[in-house]
């Protein structure tokens, strides 16, 4: 799956008449080898230490960029941080976020997803796509 997503980035890339970059590639490889939900800061930081080169507005382009060519996501928790998650054809999941230390928890559950449909046909309506966040206190915070 990593290689398909790589090359529907340098395909992007082309059609945009834009440069493959050595830069580029190593944030990529960063992104797609990362299983969490990464802000660009904590992208950075992770970068920063083995490619001290790379500079916070590549970073913050790039991931504009993975999010443009579809291979990324832009999500907001309602922290004030855009956070990227990988893009993956046919698959669909929800969030569990943590408001007392920032844990983000993916989570399939068909009985929600019939639901919803459910819901939708009851009102006529046609869904085109749909988000579901929760927030609370995962189990480390609970009291």
């Amino acid at each position: 799956m990593k290689r398909a997503k790589q090359k529907i980035f340098q395909d992007y890339i082309a059609r945009q008449g834009l440069k493959s970059t050595r830069q580029r590639d190593i944030i990529l490889d960063a992104f797609l080898s990362s299983d969490r939900h990464l802000s660009i800061e904590e992208l950075y930081l992770k970068l920063r230490a083995k490619h001290p080169n790379i500079g916070y507005a590549t970073v913050y382009r790039t991931l504009k960029l993975f999010a443009e060519s579809g291979i990324a996501r832009e999500i907001h928790f309602g922290d004030g941080q855009t956070r990227y998650e990988h893009v993956s054809e046919g698959e669909h999941h929800d969030h569990l976020v943590c408001t007392g230390c920032g844990t983000i928890i993916e989570f399939e559950n068909e009985s929600i997803e019939k639901l919803q449909d459910e819901v939708a046909v009851a009102h006529g309506f046609l869904i085109k796509h749909h988000k579901l966040e929760l927030y609370g206190l995962c189990a480390k915070c609970r009291p």
